[in-house]
């Protein structure tokens, strides 16, 4: 059955009219005059059969209608705009592979490994996307995800990649004298983190802090930030102490630019997990980049549990 759908053309047009909030700029965009434009909009309009513009003391406004449509045609020009993109930077049988990854994880842990798989598998083009949270993957362009926390997640396999040592870090010179108990640590400023707003709980709690109820104030001030790598910076900067895996401050631990304000690390109560629909198990791209990945896990796991 054909479809019901304007034309590309015009899609375009009103898209292009859409940001600019102009005929002429839009024109002017697309190398068109802005009559075209003009008639491409009128076109459109006709075909869904209510007006999409409408002129306010000469500003150009969206309708009500207009505003539901654009952000649909935004979606699906973006869509098509990005697969488009992926194929023409096709380089094999192996297709692309869209990974949706935590920031911190895959800049920092991720992606300098990337280079193996690349080198393995030069059949595979890799498009990387950041997504902190759960999703649905009939509603999202990726293949895989890297998940941290339980091994749950609607409608998908969680391979369990490697869990994680907490520990509480900071600038050199930010402490008075070297802690000697957990509880001093409530004398700094405690560093948050948004998407595991129980951190310092947590990590209080394992460590062996008592009466936590009574430090609750405490333990919830000090400023917030949405990623790790943002908490990183500002330890490094001296604006607090933060609890932070481990391993994604190996480096700068090893370098000096964090030093551990308590050497007690805490063991995390969850897990990273590579994560992909049951469909997709057996899938070519999916089943390689997972094996490469686990094997990359187990070693950094082994390298984390021996001694020294």
């Amino acid at each position: 059955m054909r479809r019901t759908l304007p034309s590309l053309m015009a899609l375009q047009c009103f898209e292009a009219a859409v940001r600019h909030l102009s005929f002429t700029r839009a024109a002017e965009e697309l190398n068109l005059t802005q009559s075209a434009v003009s008639r491409q909009i009128r076109g459109l309009e006709d075909f869904i059969g209510r007006p999409l513009f409408e002129r306010v003391k000469q500003r150009l406004v969206l309708t009500v209608a207009g505003e539901a449509y654009a952000a649909a045609v935004q979606d699906v020009l973006d869509r098509a705009e990005a697969a488009t993109l992926q194929l023409m930077a096709y380089r094999g049988e192996g297709g692309v592979l869209t990974v949706a990854m935590l920031p911190t994880f895959g800049s920092r842990w991720l992606v300098p490994r990337l280079v193996d798989f690349s080198a393995r598998y030069p059949d595979i083009q890799l498009n990387l996307v950041t997504q902190v949270r759960p999703f649905d993957f009939d509603k999202v362009e990726a293949d895989v995800a890297i998940h941290f926390g339980p091994a749950l997640w609607p409608g998908a396999i969680c391979h369990r990649l490697m869990g994680e040592d907490i520990v509480p870090v900071c600038a050199p010179g930010l402490l008075k004298k070297p802690l000697l108990d957990v509880r001093e640590l409530l004398d700094y400023t405690l560093l948050q983190h948004t998407t595991r707003p129980q951190a310092w709980n947590d990590w209080l709690s394992a460590a062996g802090l008592q009466d936590m109820d009574t430090h609750q104030a405490s333990l919830l001030s000090g400023p917030r930030f949405e990623h790790f790598f943002m908490v990183i910076q500002a330890a490094i900067s001296g604006l607090g102490i933060a609890v932070l895996p481990q391993f994604l401050v190996a480096e700068e631990l090893a370098s000096g630019r964090l030093q551990l304000a308590l050497d007690q690390p805490v063991r995390s109560q969850h897990a990273y997990y590579l994560v992909h629909p049951a469909t997709r198990t057996d899938v070519y791209k999916v089943r390689v980049f997972r094996e490469w990945l686990l094997a990359q896990a187990a070693q950094e796991e082994a390298a984390l549990s021996s001694p020294g």
